[in-house]
């Protein structure tokens, strides 16, 4: 492995990481709940990055960008495209530099994640939500404000700063026989996986995804990566394809990928609200629905499982669309 950032980032890279963005993020805490290992039949470990500035794990990822940028670089800002917790991270983390942040977010993005990035002073650039029409926007605001592009997820950077979050689990949770985290563009999954390899190679890495936004589940069981078109599922935060920097790391260090269905991850959803008495957004609920429609044998395990963020629409419960 080489050294970031020529490359992918080895341990020694993730623990300089974790220093560089120690003070400015929090060490989320690691919650169990009794009631929900009774479902599964398992040890459930869940690492709070909902409670996370920003509430997502994408602040880490996005204050490491900003703090590696050089004296040069940082006054023309970060630029990037997103439709919700990595531009809020990057926006609080550039005004915590007190620098520039230029956010491209498709124009159906979550309203509470339009407030958010708004809130922490990012200038908004609206899109049509196609990858076309993102990409397209993004270049051109690189191009106009001379503002560094950070990917959310295909930028060892991001890689390395989503790394810590698992980093602090397997430190705060040892002897883990599993690893679960949600999985979009891969960020957080990649950076995961390289923590499980380096620091617990018995362990077991597995990634879930939403039925209808299965695109890295097809990537990985046919070797190439299938793009996500038109992906339908209540977990907005993991509608993205892998990156091509993303991709490999997960082919090599990933056990398995699964799959959820959308009542799966409303059932997840709604459970670790009413037991474990905290909110989590679709996303961050995958994982869990994947266990309990018993996607993954865990019968007697111990697993770790990242909830990845807790920014939701209160007007919008999946819940109360269904007349629950």
């Amino acid at each position: 492995m080489n050294v970031h950032p020529l490359g992918v980032p080895d341990l020694a890279e993730i623990k300089k990481t974790a220093d560089r963005i120690r003070p400015y993020v929090h060490r989320t805490p690691v919650m169990t709940c009794s009631a929900i290992n009774g479902m599964v039949g398992a040890d459930l470990f869940f690492k709070c990055e909902n409670l996370q500035k920003v509430g997502a794990f994408k602040f880490r990822g996005a204050t490491n960008a900003v703090l590696m940028l050089d004296d040069k670089a940082a006054p023309r800002g970060v630029a990037t495209v997103s439709s919700g917790n990595h531009a809020a991270g990057l926006s609080l983390a550039a005004r915590a530099r007190g620098i520039p942040a230029y956010v491209v977010m498709p124009d159906n993005s979550a309203r509470v994640k339009i407030d958010a990035v708004a809130g922490y002073g990012a200038h908004i650039i609206f899109c049509a939500p196609t990858m076309e029409a993102r990409e397209q926007a993004v270049a051109d605001l690189v191009e106009r404000t001379g503002a560094t592009l950070v990917h959310p997820y295909n930028d060892y950077r991001i890689i390395a700063g989503q790394a810590t979050a698992t980093l602090e689990l397997i430190e705060d949770t040892p002897g883990l026989d599993v690893v679960m985290t949600p999985i979009g563009g891969g960020g957080l999954t990649s950076g995961a996986s390289l923590v499980v390899h380096y620091c617990s190679p018995s362990t077991k890495m597995i990634a879930a995804e939403p039925e209808g936004a299965n695109d890295a589940f097809r990537s990985f069981h046919s070797g190439r990566i299938v793009p996500s078109e038109n992906p339908t599922t209540i977990a907005d935060g993991l509608r993205s394809s892998l990156g091509e920097k993303t991709f490999p790391i997960i082919q090599e260090f990933v056990d398995d990928i699964v799959t959820v269905s959308e009542d799966g991850i409303v059932r997840a959803m709604r459970t670790i609200w009413e037991r474990m008495k905290i909110i989590v957004e679709p996303s961050a609920a995958v994982p869990l629905g994947a266990l309990l429609e018993g996607r993954v044998p865990v019968s007697g395990k111990r697993v770790g499982i990242i909830l990845s963020g807790g920014n939701v629409d209160l007007e919008q419960l999946p819940w109360l669309a269904k007349g629950a």
